[in-house]
């Protein structure tokens, strides 16, 4: 892997001095996981059946496998959640939750396995005695902040209905690996150093430091025989075997034991529910594009950013990216930057506004996204950057709700997979933050997804949407993707990226990539990160020029180079076959026969 270090803090403020932009205000929150290189001269890869992408290479490997075998996609995605959770267990694993969206031919579906708020939680939940929101990290380390895990019971939903290889057989790969062991990666190293809260973790601390304390080495062979164990009995009596029992017990008696106390419960775990949701699907131009509904923002705001391009009417299709320099190999054009971040601002505000779990708030997932509405926001694209986008008022918006300005956080994982017989998957899973709550319970990581629900459950007497309930799915951004041709109804994509409340741009920016510039799955992925959440506008360290700089902030944006670790997965219909990226940011790979 390539080293590439990004520009620290520093070099960011010299380089605002010495190219005189401002920078946006403070409460531009962190990237959820550091980064730890940018692998350049990737290449797609191809395949004539089916393909897979995960992000770290046993998971492929082992999604290949159950491909290789005659499984289906959810097959594959099983397969490479299992994996993740015991080699990526920073990003995701069963003691989180996913989205799945599922195209079987026919139809596309929406598996939401979002976690939970438990039963006996109150909307004060992260309020201190004064009434001010906690810190986050003090909100974050311990039981408070644990919801309850659904991505086992969204798996095994999707699997009832479309698996072909045998549940227990999935678990094979990742229960070898467990008790085998596999070599500590550079990234996986790289995210243990970072973490000072490990070493306070005794559990996490034995499994994840040396004798003397420190990171263990890369190319050390880590084994997880709990784990193991674990993945054993889910395998043999399926997710039953996680949600009661000794598993369950170890899991309460950890949330509740800790001194940041949190209210999981047996009951909580046994009431869980992975649901069916209908897919939000809007065009874009030739194209149909089908994501995520609520809880989860992803799909919405991508269906919002694209649109509002469309109607502006502007030619994104002429502004192709530059050949640069950079270990990218490609930059932007500043007019692209400057349109699809004004139109992500004008999303992202619609988004604090309406969004949540729609079991619990109105959301007016068809007015947000109808045609009319999205030409009304168009006009807001001017020659300069409005800096703050206003939300809008679409038909039938409750406007008794307040606007979420808790700070946008989120730790998460990707991974898409088209099998021999076309079926198709896109699933993007997370722990929250790196590590989660850094509980360790069984071999896993729990969540810290309860840190996703507003802090403050009200402003100026109004309730905010998002805030914490008994049983609500706190509101999310990721955006599994898949893109059909609107005149011929075939597959044309699958792909997603974790980074939190950035991968909404991240998956914005790919889509744009692929469609309307016509670049390979590797070349958008490689595309250098840039967007806005309505908190000033953001272009990756070292990978943005100072001439792009410049130019943007002479169209009065307020200009914030920062770390900005996508981990895209993208498969792309190339002729018959099929054609993948990998993120250069982190270590993941496309695989295919």
């Amino acid at each position: 892997m390539k080293a590439h270090p990004f520009a620290p803090l520093l070099t960011a403020l010299s380089l605002a001095v010495s190219c005189g932009w401002a920078v946006a205000d403070q409460a531009l929150p962190t990237p959820p996981e550091r980064a730890s290189g940018y692998r350049s001269g990737l290449q797609p890869a191809t395949a004539s059946r089916h393909m897979v992408a995960a992000a770290n290479p046993l998971a492929s490997e082992a999604g290949r496998a159950m491909l290789r075998a005659g499984g289906s996609a959810i097959d594959a995605a099983i397969a490479m959640q299992m994996v993740l959770t015991l080699v990526e267990p920073q990003s995701s694993g069963i003691g989180g939750g996913g989205f799945i969206l599922y195209w079987d031919g026919q139809r596309v579906q929406a598996f939401d396995g979002r976690e939970t708020a438990p039963a006996t939680v109150t909307e004060n939940l992260f309020l201190q005695p004064d009434g001010t929101p906690m810190p986050f990290r003090a909100a974050q380390i311990g039981g408070r902040s644990v919801g309850v895990p659904g991505v086992l019971r969204a798996l095994q939903l999707a699997h009832a209905q479309h698996g072909k290889l045998p549940w227990h057989a999935l678990f094979a790969p990742a229960i070898a690996l467990a008790r085998e062991g596999f070599p500590v990666s550079e990234r996986l190293h790289a995210l243990i150093a970072g973490d000072p809260f490990i070493a306070r973790s005794p559990t996490m601390a034995r499994y994840f430091l040396d004798g003397q304390g420190k990171p263990l080495a890369v190319g050390t062979r880590l084994r997880n025989p709990e784990l193991a164990q674990t993945f054993q009995r889910i395998a043999e009596q399926g997710a039953d075997a996680f949600y009661t029992g000794e598993v369950a017990e170890a899991m309460v008696a950890q949330v509740r034991g800790h001194a940041n106390a949190g209210q999981l419960s047996l009951q909580d775990l046994r009431a869980y529910q992975a649901k069916e949701r209908a897919p939000v699907c809007g065009p874009y131009k030739a194209w149909q594009i089908c994501g995520m509904p609520p809880p989860s923002s992803g799909g919405v705001a991508v269906l919002q950013t694209l649109g509002i391009l469309q109607a502006s009417q502007r030619n994104l299709a002429a502004l192709r990216p530059r050949v640069s320099d950079s270990p990218a190999g490609l930059e932007p054009a500043p007019l692209a930057v400057h349109l699809i971040a004004e139109a992500e601002r004008l999303a992202f505000a619609d988004r604090a506004q309406y969004l949540a779990d729609s079991d619990y708030v109105p959301v007016p997932v068809k007015a947000l996204t109808a045609p009319a509405y999205l030409a009304e926001r168009a006009t807001h694209l001017g020659k300069y950057s409005m800096n703050r986008a206003l939300p809008g008022t679409p038909a039938g918006a409750d406007l008794a709700l307040a606007p979420d300005r808790s700070p946008l956080r989120i730790a998460t994982s990707h991974l898409s997979a088209v099998d021999d017989n076309g079926q198709a998957l896109a699933m993007t899973t997370s722990v929250e933050s790196a590590f989660g709550s850094h509980l360790m319970v069984n071999g896993f990581l729990l969540n810290n997804h309860l840190t996703d629900f507003s802090f403050i459950p009200q402003e100026g007497g109004k309730p905010v949407a998002n805030r914490v309930q008994p049983g609500k799915r706190p509101l999310s951004a990721m955006a599994p993707t898949l893109v059909f041709s609107r005149s011929t109804g075939e597959l044309v994509a699958s792909l997603g990226s974790p980074g939190g409340s950035q991968i909404i741009g991240y998956v914005n920016k790919a889509l744009i990539g692929l469609l309307d510039w016509q670049l390979d799955p590797q070349q958008a992925a490689n595309l250098p990160n840039f967007g806005s959440r309505n908190l000033g506008t953001e272009v990756e360290a070292e990978l943005a020029s100072p001439a792009l700089i410049r130019q943007l902030a002479a169209w009065g944006h307020e200009v914030t180079p920062m770390t900005m670790t996508s981990g895209m997965q993208i498969i792309q219909r190339k002729g018959d076959g099929w054609s993948g990226g990998a993120d250069p940011r982190r270590e993941g790979v496309a695989l295919g026969d």
